[in-house]
C-alpha cells in the first residue's frame, strides 16, 4: 500500500487596523505555498479587520513554513493571527450544513440599542438556529446627532437551521417588537428575495396618513359616524363591502370641486416620495390597489409616477355625489384578484410581487404576494400578515428587500 499524502486544514483569523492591500499581501504568501481557499470572510467595523480564512495546506508542504512567513507579515503589519488546526470529521460536518434552510431576520428600529440584539439573539439560539452573518443595512449616524423622528436603523442576520415551532418563533418575536418598539422582519432567503418585480399598495393609510372617506364626511358633516365604521371595518368587525356603502351613503348631495380640495390636502406616508423613486430607479412596477376611490388613486399617481391603479369610482351626477359606487367594489377578494391581473400582465410570477397595506381588507393580498407586508396596521392585520413595518417609514421596505443605505438613491428634490 502507498502512504496517503497529508494534508493539513487551518483556519486563520487575522483583525488588526485596516490599511489598503492587507489582504492581497497575505493570499500572496498563501499563493506561494499553492494552498487551497475553503472558505473566506472579511468584515471592517470602524476601520478594524476582522478576515477568516478555512485553508488546505498540499500535502508537498509543512504548514511551519507557511505559518512562520504569515507570522513576519502579519507582525510587520500590526496585526494579531490565531491558527486553528481543523480534524477532517469536522470539515466534513461543516461541509453537510449547507443544505440546512436559510432565513433573513431583519431588525428595523429608530436606533439600535444592546438590548435588541440581546433579546433577539437569544431567541435565535433557544430555536436552535445558527447566525452566520450580521450586516448594518442602514448608513452611519454621526455621533453628535440628535435622534430625530426620521431616523432610520436597520441590522440583518443571515440564520442557518430549520425552525421546529415556527408558530411560536414568531410569536416570541412579536413579543420583542411589542415590548420594544421595534420590527422583525423573518423570512426566507430565497433567489426570490433581490428578484422582486412589483409592489402594490394600498391607498388610504398606506400611501397617505389619512382615510380618504374620512376626509370627505368631514366635508359633508358625518365625519364622527363614518370614522366610526372606517374604524370598525378595518378592524374586520364589519364586511368591507357594506361598510363602504355605508359610509359613501353619507356624502350624497356633496359638491364635486371638494375631491379637488381633499386631494390637496393629502399627506403622503413618511418615507414614500424616497421609496417610489428608488423603486422605479431600479425597474420595479408599482400600483395602487385601494378599496378608496380612483380620483384621489389617479392624483397620487401623477405625484408618485405609479403605473397601474385600480380603486373604487365615485358616482357623479349634475356635479354633485349621489352617494353610490359604480361597478365592482374593490374588497379584499378583489384586492388579491388584482394583484394576480397585474402579475400576469407584467408576465411576472406571485412570488416576485411586494403587498403592502394597513387594514383587515388588504389580508388576502398580502397573503398571495411573495412578500406581503402590514405597514403601521391593525392588530388584527399585524398578528396575522408575515411581516409587518410600525416603526419607520415606507422606505424601510428597501431593507427588507435587501437594500443597504448606501445602495439607495436620494429622494427627488422639489
Amino acid at each position: 500500500m502507498g502512504v496517503i499524502p497529508v494534508r493539513e486544514l487551518l483556519l486563520l483569523n487575522i483583525s488588526g487596523p485596516d490599511k489598503s492591500g492587507l489582504t492581497a499581501q497575505l493570499s500572496s504568501i498563501l499563493a506561494r505555498y499553492n494552498v487551497r481557499i475553503l472558505d473566506i470572510g472579511q468584515e471592517v467595523i470602524h476601520d478594524q479587520l476582522s478576515l477568516g480564512m478555512l485553508v488546505e495546506v498540499p500535502s508537498e508542504f509543512q504548514s511551519a513554513p507557511v505559518l512562520k512567513d504569515l507570522l513576519f507579515t502579519v507582525h510587520t503589519l500590526g496585526l494579531s493571527i490565531s491558527f486553528t488546526p481543523i480534524t477532517d470529521e469536522a470539515y466534513e460536518h461543516w461541509v453537510g450544513e449547507q443544505g440546512k434552510p436559510r432565513h433573513l431576520l431583519t431588525l428595523l428600529a429608530r436606533e439600535i440599542k444592546a438590548e435588541q440584539i440581546a433579546r433577539v439573539t437569544s431567541t435565535i439560539a433557544e430555536h436552535n438556529l445558527n447566525i452566520d452573518t450580521i450586516n448594518r443595512l442602514s448608513g452611519r449616524i454621526p455621533l453628535g446627532k440628535r435622534l430625530a423622528e426620521n431616523t432610520k436603523a436597520c441590522i440583518e442576520f443571515s440564520l442557518r437551521g430549520a425552525i421546529v415551532n415556527e408558530d411560536r418563533f414568531r410569536e416570541q418575536m412579536l413579543a420583542i417588537t411589542d415590548d420594544l418598539g421595534i420590527d422583525i422582519a423573518f423570512q426566507e432567503d430565497n433567489i426570490y428575495r433581490r428578484n422582486r418585480r412589483l409592489v402594490v399598495f394600498d391607498m388610504d393609510s398606506t400611501l397617505i396618513t389619512s382615510e380618504v372617506i374620512d376626509e370627505l364626511a368631514i366635508e359633508a358633516g358625518s365625519g364622527e359616524k363614518v370614522a366610526e365604521i372606517t374604524e370598525q371595518a378595518m378592524r374586520g368587525e364589519i364586511d368591507f363591502t357594506e361598510s363602504l356603502q355605508m359610509r359613501v351613503s353619507t356624502l350624497k348631495g356633496l359638491d364635486e370641486s371638494v375631491l379637488q380640495k381633499v386631494a390637496k390636502r393629502l399627506q403622503l406616508t413618511e418615507g414614500a416620495e424616497t421609496l417610489f423613486y428608488n423603486l422605479h430607479n431600479l425597474g420595479f412596477k408599482t400600483a395602487i390597489i385601494s378599496g378608496g376611490f380612483t380620483y384621489f388613486g389617479h392624483y397620487l399617481q401623477k405625484k408618485l409616477t405609479i403605473d397601474y391603479v385600480y380603486a373604487n369610482t365615485l358616482e357623479i351626477e349634475g356635479g354633485k355625489l349621489t352617494g353610490k359606487v359604480l361597478g365592482e367594489v374593490v374588497d379584499g377578494k378583489r384586492k388579491a384578484a388584482l394583484l394576480e391581473h397585474i402579475a400576469r400582465e407584467e408576465k411576472i410570477s406571485l412570488d416576485q410581487t411586494i403587498a403592502v397595506g394597513d387594514g383587515a381588507n388588504d389580508l388576502p393580498m398580502l397573503g398571495k404576494a411573495g412578500l406581503g407586508i402590514a405597514f403601521r396596521a391593525k392588530p388584527i392585520v399585524k398578528e396575522s400578515a408575515k411581516q409587518a413595518i410600525s416603526t419607520l417609514g415606507l422606505d424601510a421596505i428597501l431593507y427588507l428587500m435587501g437594500f443597504r443605505d448606501r445602495e439607495s438613491l436620494k429622494k427627488r428634490k422639489g
